[in-house]
């Protein structure tokens, strides 16, 4: 049989082959039989309006041409594929060119044809082929319209956060250029909200607030125009939500380049908004990271210029700031600072060093201060200002500080039990305001003196003069219980904070502990001149706090000099590097009894 012979051949018998012919000729459907090396036995009229030709016209051409089912390698292997018998369909949206000039969408499919319709002798081997081609330019313009409207958002009209996540994740997707252009490879982005946009919202209406957004948008969407040539185009302006608005530099130049946009949309948004006779003035916080493609991800680099964006807030707003690593560093050490404090107290990572309080008369030891360490298993051994901020900030400085408590007083009475025939030592124990607030420090306190069997005179708790002074209510009662209970109350860094003498009459303290910052105003022996007027206001404090029945104890004495002038002033007792730093337990049992540390 020829192969070019018209399909179904006219000698077959039967009228079901006709019946074939004539549907496939009358079909609105353009559709060719092709045979197994791709070439068209026939063709129906509407395969031939389609493509422009007469049908008879087609025959005998190929139909990967016609259709340009070459021009993509994965298109042109399935299509082959299924020609030659190891395929069983094949189906490809593929956009052609009508012969009217207008695109269209066309979906191609192409089966094997059964072998009864093809005809019985066509022989051994592949058999023929059924194209179709589906104008889908309908519905592919529904789709884009239904997609447009899934990416952007209704009130600004710019993209959505959706859309915004896509295209950064194709930029972070895409290999960089080989070309040596400057800046390649490079992403940038400048994450900005509005402040004061709340404000608009609750007193002006969400309308309003609507016509806000969509004239912010308006602007950014032009500051990102002017942002200058780039291979990739203009910056996407995008909103994420609320009043968060992103732009996404492509292809970034660099740093410069950000700060530059960045500078030109905080001008553009401070200029006032005239909406509907309404004058409307805000400004923006913008969070501005630049990197290298490599090695970045969506994830990272949105929290990245999620830290910026609150950095720039906190430090006032109305401003943009760049992403500073050493900054970052910062703060994600507070956070695993943050989230192990609880944990490792439980892990027993804490220790407490106790620095001597020495009488200045008689330079001998008549207590001490415990100072807690955190042995930290990735930082190392952490001072108490490296972790009790933030403690009291996160609550767990009511666990710690109670430990601290319960441990500095067991050391203090196995001291006592340790050199009975020696004056006890007293322990001093930092407390923070929030064990006032968040526990109930007076029975914490009997519970642990009970426990320890330590005497309450020989147990000092130590609260900040902002603390102090500046608390009432609960706090002041809890000191009163305590100081009832014999435990002594030391006011720590006075003179630092309110300084409200009227409470001193009134609070139940029995000791006042200099701020060292007056203290090294007492210099004499390092060549500088001492101040005078750290030496009246020290004088006149000691003076005042001997009067009201209270004790004073200078904190950072570090020279002998020091240490002469205030013991002349009057001060009781001393605390410094002169006598000791914070050591060890036993360092402390070895200074019981002992010689005078300095007189």
């Amino acid at each position: 049989m020829d192969r070019h012979a018209p399909w179904p051949p006219a000698e077959a018998g039967g009228s079901e082959p006709h019946g074939y012919r004539a549907a496939f000729l009358a079909a609105t459907l353009p559709m060719a039989v092709v045979d197994h090396e791709g070439l068209v036995v026939t063709a129906n009229e509407a395969l031939g309006t389609l493509l422009g030709l007469s049908a008879p016209r087609l025959a005998n051409q190929s139909a990967a041409d016609l259709l340009d089912l070459a021009a993509d390698g994965r298109t042109w292997h399935a299509y082959r594929e299924v020609l030659h018998g190891r395929r069983s369909r094949f189906r490809c949206t593929h956009r052609l060119k009508h012969p009217d000039g207008r695109a269209l969408w066309a979906e191609v499919t192409v089966v094997p044809m059964p072998e009864r319709a093809a005809g019985a002798d066509d022989g051994p081997g592949p058999g023929r082929v059924l194209l179709s081609v589906s104008d889908i330019s309908d519905r592919r313009e529904l789709q884009k319209r239904l997609r447009h409207l899934q990416m952007h958002d209704p009130v600004t009209r710019l993209p959505n956060r959706t859309l915004f996540f896509e295209r950064l994740s194709a930029v972070l997707e895409t290999p960089p250029y080989d070309d040596g252009t400057a800046g390649h490879g490079r992403v940038g982005l400048c994450y900005l909200d509005l402040d004061g946009f709340k404000a608009v919202n609750d007193t002006m209406g969400h309308r309003v607030g609507d016509r806000l957004l969509a004239a912010v948008a308006a602007r950014l969407t032009e500051c990102a125009a002017q942002d200058g040539p780039h291979r990739s185009g203009a910056p996407l302006v995008a909103r994420l939500g609320g009043d968060e608005f992103a732009i996404l530099v492509e292809d970034s130049a660099g740093t410069q380049q950000l700060t530059d946009l960045a500078r030109s949309v905080l001008a553009a948004l401070q200029q006032p908004f005239d909406l509907a006779g309404q004058r409307i003035s805000v400004s923006a916080s913008i969070g501005v990271v630049e990197r290298a493609v490599a090695g970045t991800s969506a994830t990272g680099l949105m929290q990245a210029a999620d830290t910026t964006l609150y950095w720039a807030k906190a430090d006032g707003k109305a401003r943009w700031t760049v992403f500073d690593p050493e900054r970052n560093a910062h703060r994600m050490t507070r956070q695993t600072l943050s989230s192990n404090l609880r944990p490792a107290v439980e892990r027993g990572e804490f220790t407490i060093e106790y620095q001597p309080l020495v009488g200045m008369a008689d330079g001998v030891v008549r207590g001490v201060e415990a100072l807690v360490r955190w042995n930290h298993p990735q930082f190392g051994m952490l001072s108490p200002n490296r972790f009790v901020a933030i403690a009291e900030e996160d609550g767990s400085i009511v666990q710690l500080g109670r430990w601290v408590l319960q441990s500095a007083c067991r050391q203090a009475r196995r001291w006592q039990l340790e050199h009975p025939t020696d004056p006890p030592l007293f322990i001093s124990v930092n407390v923070a305001v929030r064990q006032v607030w968040d526990s109930d420090l007076v029975t914490d306190v009997a519970e642990i003196l009970a426990e320890t069997g330590l005497d309450p005179s020989l147990l000092q708790l130590e609260l900040t003069e902002s603390a102090v002074m500046g608390s009432a209510g609960r706090p002041i009662q809890a000191l009163q219980s305590l100081s009832e209970m014999g435990v002594r109350i030391a006011i720590d860094d006075f003179g630092t904070g309110y300084s409200n003498l009227a409470y001193l009459s009134r609070l139940p303290v029995s000791v006042l502990k200099l701020d060292g910052s007056f203290v090294r105003g007492f210099r004499y022996d390092d060549g500088a001149h001492p101040s005078p007027a750290d030496e009246t206001i020290v004088e006149a404090m000691v003076q005042l706090a001997h009067r009201l029945g209270l004790t004073v104890t200078a904190e950072c004495v570090e020279t002998a000099g020091q240490a002469e002038r205030l013991r002349r002033i009057g001060c009781d007792t001393g605390q410094g590097w002169l006598y000791s730093r914070a050591v060890a337990p036993e360092r402390i049992a070895e200074l019981i009894g002992t010689r005078p540390l300095q007189v």
